[in-house]
């Protein structure tokens, strides 16, 4: 790729990555402590197939950090289905299931600052990671 995008410097990859990587941990953490206190149904407002999906970013958040520590691009592309499906998944349970509206709720203002974030950044981070 030439142009613009070729001229990403490292150290904004790097640091773009660091940050990404310290919110999936973030996520992790939460996902992890969520299924520990409460089992695969940490949520009882929600039905069975959001709390398995919420549950399983236990396993995926995680994954997409460690990938992203050894700078792979599988990294990228696992975060940006997360953060997508995450976001839809958030907006939902906000929207559709408890009434409730994007203005009260920081949870997804912040989810979806990291979700513009990942998608944001990750063509200009991709390119420079190894596959």
């Amino acid at each position: 790729m030439t142009g613009w995008m070729s001229r990403t410097p490292r150290h904004a990859v790097a640091l773009v990555c660091a940050y990404a990587t310290g919110l999936l941990l973030v996520g992790s953490v939460a996902h992890i402590t969520g299924l520990l206190q409460h089992g695969l149904r940490p949520y009882d407002w929600a039905p069975d197939w959001l709390n398995l999906y919420w549950t399983s970013l236990a396993l995926l958040d995680t994954l997409a950090a460690l990938l992203l520590l050894r700078g792979k691009r599988a990294g990228v592309d696992l975060a940006c289905a997360i953060v997508a499906t995450d976001l839809v998944a958030n907006w939902y349970a906000v929207h559709g299931i408890q009434h409730s509206h994007f203005t009260v709720e920081p949870g997804l203002q912040r989810l979806t600052a990291f979700t513009v974030l990942v998608l944001g950044t990750a063509p200009f981070v991709r390119r420079h990671l190894t596959r």
